[in-house]
């Protein structure tokens, strides 16, 4: 079993928004492979559906405790079915790359996001791989309006292409593993 994480806020004020780009590649995974995700699953206080992806039987998970809890969601569900953490995949928007910009990581720090520090401190470790997304940088003064907002009608063009490589750079790491991934769409200017 292999868990893939989409961060982001619940609800229709949100839906949309910067940070909700994990949101949307988890979405639309579960789109590709008939995945329903609409139930709420408490115990992991998500939405959540599984089934296979690529020939591996993946977890979704849209954590609904919003963004600066999202760790324990995460955490519950790892404890759960007693994952690996290389085994989780956490897709999460990323201030410091241009919109559309995809990055994946076998570890690191949170870089200032409040999402990913929570699942850090609630998995005790940052050795777990991830898929940053780009939304753009702004002042620090600015950026809770700017991750909370939409995307201008440019933005939007360049982003429904990144949800699309970045739900094909999942799929490469669910079939072929993280060096893979990061070989074939770290290198990508598109």
């Amino acid at each position: 079993m292999k868990l893939v994480v989409g961060l982001g806020n619940p609800g229709p004020r949100y839906t949309g928004s910067r940070h909700n780009a994990g949101y949307a590649v988890v979405e639309l995974l579960a789109q590709r492979a008939g995945i329903d995700i609409s139930r709420h699953n408490t115990k992991f206080d998500a939405l959540c559906g599984d089934g296979p992806i690529v020939g591996q039987r993946t977890l979704l998970l849209k954590p609904t405790t919003f963004m600066n809890l999202s760790g324990r969601s995460v955490a519950a569900a790892v404890r759960f079915y007693k994952l690996a953490l290389s085994d989780v995949l956490v897709v999460f928007d990323d201030l410091d790359l241009p919109p559309g910009k995809l990055r994946f990581r076998a570890q690191g720090s949170a870089g200032g996001h409040n999402g990913m520090r929570d699942t850090i401190q609630q998995l005790g470790s940052d050795e777990f791989p991830r898929l940053r997304i780009g939304i753009g940088k702004v002042h620090r003064s600015a950026t809770v309006g700017h991750v909370l907002s939409g995307f201008t009608p440019d933005e939007r063009e360049a982003m429904a292409h990144a949800y699309v490589l970045a739900a094909d750079g999942v799929e490469t790491w669910l079939r072929y593993g993280l060096t893979k991934a990061m070989n074939e769409f770290n290198k990508r200017d598109e």
